[in-house]
Parts: C-alpha cells; structure tokens; sequence
C-alpha cells in the first residue's frame, strides 16, 4: 500500500493543504511522486492534453486503463486517482462498478466521478465494495455541452444549492473527498465549511482543503491554458529550444561529438576482424 491513502486525505482536512497534480504516463507521475504530490491524478483531461481532443468526451475506459496503469507503476507514495470517463457509469450502477474496478485492477487508489447528488447509489455501492470515490460538482467538464461551455459558476442560487447539494450526498455516500471547478470562491469556502470531508479546487481560490491543476498547464506545455492556472514553468519554449540545438548540432555534424560514441582503440585489430567479417560475409552470399 502507498504512503497517502484516502484515509491520510481525510485527516488532512483543515490541518494541511492537500496537492494534487495530473499524470498521464511513467515519467510524469514519477517526477510527481518525487516531488512529494499528495494525490496523482489521472485525468481524463489527458483527451485534451495529450490526443489532441477538444474535450474530454471522447477518452475511452481502455485510454484510462492504459494510462493509470503506466502511471501507478511509477507512483510509490502518493495516492493514485483515476477518472471515469464520459458514459463509463452514466448507463447503470453495474455498469460503474465493472469499469470502477478495471481501474484499479490497473493501479489506481481510488477512482473520480464527475457528479455527486445524481450518481449517490453509484458511490455508496462503490465505497460499499471497497473502491474510494472522490466526486466532482460546479464545473463538470464531461457536462460541458448541457452547461453551454467552460465557464465560472456558482453566480445563482439555483447553482449554489446544487453545488452544495451534490458535495453533501457525496459526503453521505461515503466519497473521500470532492472535487470543486471553477466555482466562485464566495462558494466554495460555504461548501468546504459545510462537509467534512476535504475540498480540492481547480479554480475556485484558497479557501478549499486542497488544489489540483494539470500536468501540461502548470508546467506550461502550452502556449494558452485556462485562466486559472499559474504556470510554474516554461518547458514548451525550454523543449523547444533544445529540440532546435539538437537538429542545428546535428545539421552541423557537431553531434555526437567524441564523448557520445566509442570506436576501436586498437585500428590495426579492427582491420583484421573487419577483413575476417567480410570474407565470411561474401562466402555466405556466394553459396546463395
């Protein structure tokens, strides 16, 4: 068992900040690992910042399964999160629990659904069976085409009760932990108040119990990111500066230089091996 467990997240409920980042491959979730990130993350955002998609609709239970496998071999402190994908437990209870636990048979902690008060049964019967859930309520990217788009809410009291409704039966069916996007913060301090379990936001400002950003934006992989992300990093002009050293070093016949390859120390016995090598070679060739 891993060092973070849902039941440390829990207890860190207004006593420490939790992290939490998204990983999609061995490398990321290792360097994430090391980094000491309390909850890795495989997102199905990974649709977008990894295969190009628009949205996250398209990511199939067999990327999911693929990715958080790679991800938790990685991984040996840290929580490992997966996410359910688009229709992977919409259709029927049964139907979530069968695809809940391909992900963790694949390596992950604990799984995240989109969601809370609509899919209660669903995450008592999970937690009921021994997989964690964290739930996900205001902005719920899966749903983005029924909400019009990506965009702040919580500005009405109609999206205000929701939110706090969906947090609370999640918190009753026994999820772990919710997760809360680009809600107004107004909002997400009352809804971090009014559960006990912890709070991650992703846009929704410093009163939470935790924080979650992307891989890619906060590392900044891509020139534009969503406007609640502070990137920590340049790496897409870093990358690209050295892929263009490397093929100018390359164009040039400046690498490899003498340091990167090994040749024969001892000429005169790589001419006799050379001669022997060849010989048989033309034999061969002969008795064809």
């Amino acid at each position: 068992m891993r060092e973070i467990t849902t039941k440390r997240i829990i207890e860190m409920k207004g006593k420490e900040k939790i992290t939490m980042v998204t990983a999609y491959d061995y490398p990321s979730g290792l360097i994430a690992d090391k980094a000491g990130i309390d909850i890795i993350f495989v997102g199905d955002s990974l649709g977008m910042v990894v295969y190009g998609d628009e949205n996250t609709l398209n990511v199939t239970m067999d990327q999911m399964v693929y990715h958080t496998r790679a991800v938790a071999k990685a991984v040996k402190r840290g929580l490992v999160l997966a996410d359910m994908p688009f229709m992977s437990y919409e259709i029927s209870v049964e139907e979530g629990m069968k695809n809940a636990a391909r992900l963790v048979q694949a390596g992950a902690d604990a799984v995240k659904i989109e969601g809370g008060y609509d899919h209660k049964k669903l995450v008592k019967k999970l937690v009921r069976s021994g997989i964690p859930v964290m739930g996900h309520t205001g902005l719920t990217p899966q749903r983005y085409l029924r909400l019009g788009g990506y965009h702040i809410t919580g500005e009405t009291e109609e999206e205000i009760e929701e939110i706090i409704r969906d947090a609370k039966a999640l918190e009753k069916a026994g999820a772990f932990a919710v997760v809360l996007e680009f809600v107004l913060s107004d909002v997400a301090k009352l809804v971090t108040e009014e559960v006990k379990i912890p709070t991650i936001g992703i846009g929704s400002g410093p009163y939470c119990d935790g924080q979650v950003l992307v891989w890619h934006d906060l590392l900044g992989f891509y020139e534009h990111a969503p406007p609640f992300v502070k990137k920590y990093a340049d790496l897409r002009s870093i990358i690209q500066l050295a892929l263009e050293n490397y093929k100018e070093e390359v164009k040039d016949g400046r690498f490899p230089s003498g340091q990167y390859y090994w040749e024969f120390l001892d000429k005169d016995d790589f001419e006799k091996k050379k001669k022997r090598a060849m010989e048989r070679l033309s034999q061969e060739e002969s008795e064809k």
